[in-house]
Parts: structure tokens; sequence; C-alpha cells
């Protein structure tokens, strides 16, 4: 086990410790019962407690890595067993593996991941220590489209709209897949729900001006709902994502509620893009870390990335200033980069990619985590 290793589990313990002990007063401040993150579902399950319990703890000094179909393919490669480019890079696989539920109901989802691999591979993440997100690019029922069909269905999916039968059937088979995923032990894997993502934006048929913020934040409420009560799932741990925004109003436009999100996230493409345009999501991790305090929730970058990354010093040039840049915006509990679909679409480096020894350098960095060095996230 590496010093790094060693020191990041002794952190934990030592987080742990004050809550119960005499301390440090600024991390007794920190982890307080006033201030401390606290799950919304009052059913959820002890291992998605102890998930956003340990999230928490991690998130004062720490951000998770995290990469979109990580073990499903790469450049060059696709399905072989535990293989990221991650890992090929770097030696170690990103600590949080993302997923996407479009096309539930078919053999394949939305980018062509079979849904029995994902599951399987899901459940190879947990049992190494990974955690598993979801987000849904779910199809428009109303007009048999897909999720950039921006004719309304938001109303059609709530209870006496047109296409609400079938949006219960979807439900249900996205349930069946979460309930799918389970331990050795047959113990439902807890894992971050990413539903109605980047509605800030107007690209997604559930997006700004095509509904309202009252009509979404019910179909989210009816969703989540749905699956904790007609389906049982507490193991699920909720995630809000908006796409940029300026001011704290306008991230809380559509939020549905304290008791449907567990985590306070951001959608971020064009903050990330370079030194200069950096400047406004180091303001908007400023804004979320009073959001997310104040609200006793956790705050994460779900998603982003530098397409095909032609900045070859992006990570460290960017990306980790960004991150860095003061206590707030160090306060993100992990970082996920979009997915290496094929040569002209990739957001990760991958062997012989010029930005390799620069990703390298940047996770090496005491504020990043993989996934080897993580410490026991579900106990």
């Amino acid at each position: 086990m590496s010093l790094r290793i060693i020191l990041i589990c002794c952190l934990a313990g030592a987080i742990s410790a004050c809550q119960s002990g005499p301390g440090n007063k600024e991390s007794e401040k920190s982890l307080s019962s006033d201030s401390r993150a606290t799950l919304s579902d009052p059913d959820a399950t002890p291992m998605a407690e102890a998930l956003y319990s340990n999230l928490y703890e991690l998130s004062a000094d720490h951000v998770l890595l995290g990469h979109q179909d990580a073990l499903a393919y790469g450049m060059g490669w696709k399905g072989e067993e535990f293989r990221t480019d991650i890992n090929d890079v770097l030696g170690d696989h990103p600590a949080v593996f993302g997923w996407d539920l479009g096309h539930v109901g078919d053999a394949q989802n939305i980018d062509g991941v079979p849904f029995m691999d994902m599951s399987r591979w899901a459940m190879a993440a947990h049992e190494r220590g990974g955690i598993n997100t979801y987000s849904w690019h779910m199809r428009n029922y109303a007009v048999s489209g897909s999720s950039w069909d921006t004719d309304s269905c938001v109303e059609a999916c709530l209870p006496g709209g047109a296409m609400h039968e079938l949006y219960l059937e979807k439900l249900d088979l996205a349930a069946m897949f979460f309930s799918s995923l389970r331990t050795r032990t047959a113990e439902l894997i807890p894992v971050l729900f990413r539903p109605f993502h980047e509605m800030t934006g107007s690209w997604f048929w559930w997006g700004k001006g095509n509904c309202s913020a009252d009509q979404y934040k019910a179909l989210f409420r009816f969703t989540i709902d749905y699956l904790r009560n007609e389906h049982q799932l507490h193991q699920l741990i909720i995630v809000y994502s908006p796409d940029k925004f300026r001011t704290a109003e306008e991230y809380m436009d559509f939020y549905p509620g304290d008791e449907y999100v567990d985590v306070m996230a951001l959608d971020d493409y064009q903050g990330f893009r370079s030194k200069e345009s950096s400047a406004m999501t180091i303001r908007r991790l400023e804004i979320m870390d009073s959001l997310s305090t104040s609200h006793h929730k956790l705050m994460a970058v779900s998603e982003t990335g530098l397409e095909t990354i032609p900045n070859h010093k992006w990570f460290t040039e960017v990306v980790l200033p960004t991150l860095n840049a003061n206590a707030s915006t160090r306060r993100a509990a992990w970082i996920l980069f979009w997915r290496n679909g094929r040569p002209d679409h990739f957001y990760a480096p991958y062997p012989g990619h010029a930005s390799a020894p620069d990703f390298i350098e940047f996770m090496n960095h005491d504020l990043m985590l993989s996934l080897s060095e993580l410490p026991d996230l579900y106990k």
C-alpha cells in the first residue's frame, strides 16, 4: 500500500473520530451535526448511508476521478475484461464509473452498451470499491423521438397525461435494472442516480423553455417517489445537475426540494474550456458550495470534458487550477469526464495521446483520487 493511500485512509478515520471527540475546531465545525450532509431518503439502505457519509468525509480534501462508459469501450477496443483507457494511461482505474439508462428496455443503451454487460461491469466496479453513477437520456415518448426532440413531453408523463402509463413502464424497467445490481450477498448496490440533467439548457425535452419549472419539479418528484415507494429502491443517491448558470437563484429554479436531492451537481463543458473561461466555473462552484452547505448536500462536477483534448496541458492548466482554486471549489466530491466514443469524440486520454503525461501529473496531485486510492466507501 502506498504512503498516499495510507494517509487517505488515516484521514477518513481522523474525520470520523473528530465527530465524536475533541480535535481541530475547524474540522469539528465543518462536520458538525448542523452542517453535515444527510441522505434525503429516510429509508436509505445502510450501504447507501455509508457511501454518502464517506463521500462527504473525502470531499473535505479530495476529488474522485470519474469517466463515462469507462469499462464498456475505449480508443481501439471494446468490451474487454475490466479494461479502461484511464488505467491504460495511469495504471489505475477511475473511482467513479458513469453509465446511461437511455433506451432502457432495449438490448443496448443509447451509446451501444449492452444492458446485461453494463449490469455485470457495474457490479464488478462496486466489488473493487468503485462508485456507479447513472444519467438517463430518456426518449421523448410523446413524439417517439429522442431526448433532443424538444416537443412537450413532461406534462404527458405526469399522472393523467397521455404518456403516463408508458412512462410507468419505463420506470418499471429502470427499477428492474437497478434491482439487478447486487453484491455477492444479494444486497442492493448503492448508485448515484442523475435524472433529467442539464435542465437549465433548452436542448432536452425536460429543459428550460420546453416545460415550466413546476412541471419539471413535479416529474422529478413523481419519478423518485415511484422508485422509492412502488419499487422500494432505497439505495439511490439522487443527483440534481443543471448546466451552466450565473446566480444561485438560477441554479435553484428547477430544484425539486431537499426531500428529493442528495447531491447538488453541475454539468459544465463551457467553463472548463480554457483558463480564460474557468473563472465563471470557479464562481459557479463557490455558489454551489454555499447552497450545498445550507441545504446539507454534497456537491460534484457531474459531467465535463474538452472534446479530443486539443490542449495537451489541459488537465494541469485548466482543470486542476479550477478544482483547486479555493476551499469552495475543492468541495466537489467527484468530477466525471465524458466518454471515449470515437476518434473525434473522446474526453479522457489514452495511450499515445499527447495529453497522457499531463493527465498523469494531474492525477498525481494530492487533490485527485483514483480507484485503488479509495478507502472502503461502503462501511
